[in-house]
C-alpha cells in the first residue's frame, strides 16, 4: 500500500508542466531535489502577469468601454444576457481574436528576438484598428503599459522593441513583448490577457446598464469557454488569419465618437 502511494506521488509530480518556458522544446521533469527554483520561476511568471494585468496597473483601462456606452444607449445591450451576447462576439469574432492573434505573434517575434518582424507585427496592430476611438484605446494603453513595465520591471525585450518600433504600440502587441522578455509561454499570458480585457468590457457594462456586481461575475463565468476556445485559436493562427466579423460592435465604437453625452473616452 505505503510502496502504492509513493509510486503515484512520484508520477504526479512528472505531469506538472511549468508556466515558463524552458531554454528547450523539451519539458523535463526535474527530481524533487532540484523543484524549488522551478516553483520560484512559475511564482514570478504568475505574479507579473497578476500585476501587469490588474485593474491597478496605471494604463488607464477604467476609461474605455470598447464602444458598449454606445451600444447600452442604442438599446442592444440592457441586462446580463445581452451583454454576455455582446461580449462573446467581441472575444471570438472581434476585438478579441485580433487582439490574440497580434498577442502571439509579437510574443514569439519578441522571443526569437526578430525585430524586423515585429516592427511589421507592431505597424500592422496598429493599422488593424476599426475607428479612431479604438485606436485611441489600444495605443494609449499600449503606450502607457510600455512606460510603467519599463520603470518596475524593465527587461531587454521592451528595450529592443522601442528600438526598433517608434510607432504607435498596441496594448496586445506591448503585453505580449513583455510576457516574452520575462520567459513567460504565450498561452497563459495570453489567456490572461484576455481575463482582464473582457474583465474591463464588464467593469463598464456594470457601470453602464447598470449591474449588480453579482451579475458582473456571472456574465464573466459564462464566457469563460469563450475566452478559453478564444485564445487556443489565436495561438494556433497566421497573421494573415487576423480579422473581424463583429460589425455592430465596430460601427457602436465609431458612433462613440459623436455621441452627446458619455461617460467614457470609448
Amino acid at each position: 500500500m505505503v510502496a502504492r502511494i509513493i509510486t503515484a506521488t512520484i508520477m504526479a509530480r512528472k505531469k506538472i508542466l511549468p508556466l515558463v518556458k524552458g531554454r528547450g522544446d523539451t519539458v523535463h521533469s526535474a527530481p524533487p531535489a532540484e523543484s524549488a527554483p522551478e516553483q520560484a520561476n512559475e511564482g514570478a511568471a504568475l505574479y507579473r502577469l497578476m500585476t501587469w494585468l490588474s485593474p491597478s496597473y496605471p494604463v488607464g483601462a477604467f476609461s474605455y468601454s470598447s464602444g458598449i456606452e454606445w451600444a447600452v444607449e442604442a438599446g442592444d445591450i440592457t441586462d446580463a444576457q445581452t451583454l454576455k451576447s455582446w461580449l462573446a462576439v467581441m472575444i471570438a469574432e472581434g476585438a478579441g481574436f485580433c487582439d490574440g492573434v497580434f498577442f502571439r505573434h509579437a510574443h514569439d517575434a519578441a522571443a526569437s528576438h526578430d525585430d524586423a518582424k515585429l516592427r511589421a507585427i507592431a505597424e500592422l496592430s496598429a493599422a488593424f484598428t476599426p475607428s479612431k476611438e479604438r485606436h485611441l484605446e489600444t495605443t494609449a494603453q499600449g503606450r502607457a503599459f510600455v512606460e510603467a513595465t519599463r520603470a518596475a520591471w524593465p527587461c531587454e525585450a521592451l528595450t529592443r522593441f522601442e528600438a526598433a518600433w517608434d510607432g504607435p504600440v498596441t496594448y496586445p502587441v506591448a503585453v505580449g513583448v513583455a510576457a516574452a522578455g520575462h520567459g513567460i509561454a504565450a498561452a497563459p499570458a495570453l489567456q490572461a490577457y484576455l481575463h482582464a480585457t473582457v474583465a474591463n468590457w464588464i467593469s463598464a457594462g456594470v457601470r453602464l446598464i447598470p449591474l449588480g456586481q453579482t451579475d458582473g461575475q456571472r456574465v464573466l463565468a459564462a464566457l469563460e469557454d469563450v475566452i478559453a476556445h478564444t485564445a487556443a485559436r489565436a495561438l494556433a493562427s497566421s497573421l494573415e488569419d487576423a480579422g473581424s466579423a463583429a460589425f455592430r460592435s465596430d460601427l457602436a465604437s465609431a458612433r462613440h465618437e459623436t455621441q452627446y453625452t458619455r461617460l467614457f473616452r470609448s
